[in-house]
C-alpha cells in the first residue's frame, strides 16, 4: 500500500534538523515517554517496584561506586531492568489485545519476554553485588 509520499519527501519530514521533523518530533517523543513512564508506574506492579528500587538505589550508588565507571555500571544495570520490564509489559499488553484468550504461542511469547527481564535482573544483581563487595572490602 502506497502512502503517496516520495522517498525525498519522507526524508524531509523525518529530518533531525530543526523544524517540523526535528524539534517537534523530539518534543512529541519526550511527551510519549513521560506518558509511558506515568502509565507504567501507575498500572504495573513490577514497574512500580523497580522504579522504587531505582529511586532508593540512586543515592546509594554514590556510596557504593568507587569510580565513575562503576557508578555508570550500577545505574545502567538498573535502567536495563526498567527498560526490559517496560518492553515485557508492552509485549504482554499487545498479546492480550490481539488474542485475549489462552493460546500456547502467546504464552510462549510472554515467557520469552519474562525471561528477558529475568536476565536483566541477574545482571543487575551481579553488578550491584560485585560493587557492594568491593565497597565493603570483601573483594
Amino acid at each position: 500500500m502506497s502512502t503517496g509520499i516520495s522517498p525525498q519527501e519522507h526524508s524531509k519530514r523525518s529530518s533531525a534538523l530543526p523544524g517540523k521533523g526535528g524539534i517537534m518530533r523530539i518534543a512529541r517523543a519526550a511527551k510519549n515517554t513521560l506518558n509511558g513512564l506515568r502509565e507504567g508506574v501507575r498500572s504495573e506492579a513490577a514497574i512500580t517496584q523497580e522504579a522504587v528500587i531505582f529511586v532508593i538505589a540512586l543515592p546509594l550508588s554514590f556510596f557504593i561506586a568507587g569510580t565513575l565507571w562503576v557508578w555508570v555500571a550500577l545505574i545502567a544495570a538498573l535502567l536495563l531492568v526498567l527498560a526490559m520490564e517496560f518492553l515485557n509489559t508492552a509485549i504482554e499488553r499487545l498479546c492480550d489485545h490481539l488474542h485475549p484468550g489462552k493460546h500456547e504461542a502467546i504464552r510462549i511469547t510472554k515467557d520469552y519476554a519474562s525471561a528477558g527481564v529475568f536476565f536483566a535482573l541477574v545482571l543487575a544483581g551481579l553488578v550491584w553485588g560485585a560493587a557492594a563487595l568491593r565497597a565493603f572490602g570483601v573483594l
